[in-house]
């Protein structure tokens, strides 16, 4: 087991955590220990490198943030546990498909604990319910080292999901660990994601203090 620091930010805006991970990754060594941040994100639409506006169908009063990840558009909001794995794959000895395959095995694992059955569906990343979305990944590597993560949709109003194409699919439904039958808060389910991740990838989580944000300057996406 590699030691890793587990990092619980809280509930915080959008883009001084995307930020603080550009920066951290940045000025990482191949002596660096590996992280896991976990954070509940104020009310935001992040469209990926590739995003097409369109896919942004009302947004209303909450904010769209173009980002660095691949993948379309998706929404963030409280309710929501969204985990950002920092890691150094190359030292891992794995590459980027298994990475995502081991985020989404985690998810599965996740959700088998309250005897929810989860799967994958090919061409589309993420893990789904009897064909609704509950975790949608977006994802960056650069030199080697991973940043953005997954969401997962635990007890959240899914109302904006319907302002949007999730991930770039018209009229694909969402759904929540509370709406199949799960618990309703996330600290119950934040430590089982967070030990099957750390089985996933071989980490030792070790607590440790949240990293210091940056104050948000939005790159609002316009229509």
């Amino acid at each position: 087991m590699r030691p890793a620091l587990l990092r619980d930010l809280g509930r915080r805006a959008y883009e001084p955590v995307w930020r603080a991970m550009q920066a951290f990754t940045d000025a990482r060594d191949a002596d660096t220990a590996d992280e896991l941040w976990l954070v509940e994100h104020d009310p935001v639409f992040t469209l990926g490198q590739a995003g097409r506006p369109e896919h942004v169908l009302m947004p209303g009063d909450i904010p769209v943030l173009h980002v660095d990840r691949g993948g379309q558009v998706t929404y963030h909001g409280p309710g929501q546990i969204v985990l950002y794995p920092l890691l150094d794959l190359r030292r891992l000895g794995i590459g980027v498909r298994e990475y995502v395959e081991r985020l989404e095995q985690a998810t599965i694992d996740t959700l088998a604990e309250w005897n929810i059955h989860g799967e994958r569906r090919e061409g589309a990343p993420g893990v789904y319910v009897a064909g609704a979305k509950v975790m949608a990944l977006g994802i960056r590597v650069r030199r080697g080292c991973t940043f953005h993560g997954l969401a997962f949709n635990v007890a959240m109003d899914l109302e904006p999901f319907r302002r949007i194409n999730p991930c770039g699919y018209a009229g694909l439904r969402v759904t929540s660990v509370l709406d199949l039958g799960g618990p309703s808060g996330l600290d119950a389910v934040k430590p089982v994601l967070v030990a099957h991740v750390a089985r996933q990838f071989g980490l030792d989580p070790r607590p440790a203090a949240a990293p210091t944000l940056a104050s948000p300057t939005l790159d609002l996406a316009t229509d």
